[in-house]
């Protein structure tokens, strides 16, 4: 465990003003959402409530933390996982259309994985095409929502 920083609040007070802001943005956009019910008596606006309550509940519990000075100092950080991490989503953006969900996936879980500390990326890429591909298959077949196929998929799936 890492030691509690004393006589610095302004990070925890500027965390809890981010959760409280969220929250309000839920708050309000789920008053433009009817309150009807129905037979169960939860409606559409109603999870949108809870979330944002939930996030002043931790603004609230941040602040108090904050000012008794137990936040817990931050971890060293470093760049390259960072960078990684990116680099698969940037790969993702640009390669999604052009290769498939399935291959484009498999791209950001390496390098997610390789952020994370794996160093063999061929293993990375197989975990990575096995659940896109699972992912794939429940989302377009089962559910029919359409991700993007490519050479893979239509190989796979057949069209």
């Amino acid at each position: 465990m890492s030691k509690a920083t004393r006589g610095r609040p302004w990070a925890a007070l500027i965390i809890a003003g981010g959760l409280a802001a969220m929250a309000a943005v839920l708050l309000w956009d789920a008053s433009g959402i009817t309150r009807d019910g129905g037979y169960a008596g939860v409606g559409p606006a109603d999870v949108p409530r809870l979330v944002a309550f939930g996030l002043l509940a931790l603004s609230v519990a941040t602040v108090v933390a904050g000012l008794r000075g137990d936040i817990p100092a931050p971890p060293p950080q470093r760049a390259a996982p960072v960078l990684w991490i990116l680099l698969g989503l940037g790969l993702q953006l640009v390669l999604l259309n052009l290769v498939g969900f399935v291959i484009a996936s498999a791209l950001l879980f390496a390098c997610t994985a390789r952020a994370y500390g794996n160093r063999n990326m061929a293993l990375g890429l197989g975990a990575g095409v096995l659940l896109a591909m699972a992912a794939y298959g429940v989302f377009d077949r089962l559910l029919s929502l359409n991700l993007p196929g490519g050479p893979l998929e239509h190989l796979i799936f057949g069209g």
